[in-house]
């Protein structure tokens, strides 16, 4: 089971891996704003668990199991910031979909990619929601929820 951190460092892992030819800890380290240090014993947990080849020094490489489960990351994450978008939040959509992504279940993330799909096939109702969710706010607009 890989904790929040390590589900962090292999999607980031994951993504490099993606644009990059060889992949290095600073890379890690500046994407997630973390230690070297932090960086060396995420990976080294990766490493032993079977999603990613990684000695000091040596360029990462994402095994067959770190692909599979890097893409279902990075996918996660883009859905969580289409639904962030879809419902309207004025919010940090890259912050919002990182706080939510570790903590809700396949189900809800099934459920949440349905409900963005559904609104980009129809966009007409999209823009009834957006516009009942301005109506909404405007009627709300002094709810402190935080």
């Amino acid at each position: 089971m890989l904790s929040p951190s390590l589900e962090d460092y292999l999607e980031e892992v994951y993504r490099l891996s993606l644009n990059k030819k060889e992949i290095r800890n600073k890379d890690i380290a500046d994407v997630l704003n973390v230690s070297m240090p932090s960086v060396v014993k995420g990976l080294k947990k990766l490493k032993n668990m079977g999603y990613i080849k990684y000695e000091p020094y040596e360029k990462i490489e994402v095994l067959e199991k770190g692909k599979k489960r890097g893409k279902f990351l990075v996918e996660r994450n883009r859905i969580l910031r289409q639904f962030v978008d879809v419902i309207g939040s004025k919010c940090d959509e890259k912050a919002e979909a990182e706080a939510m992504e570790h903590y809700l279940c396949i189900s809800s993330i099934k459920s949440i990619e349905k409900l963005v799909s559904f609104f980009n096939n129809n966009p007409e109702i999209e823009k009834e929601f957006r516009n009942y969710n301005i109506e909404s706010i405007l009627e709300n607009d002094d709810i402190e929820y935080r």
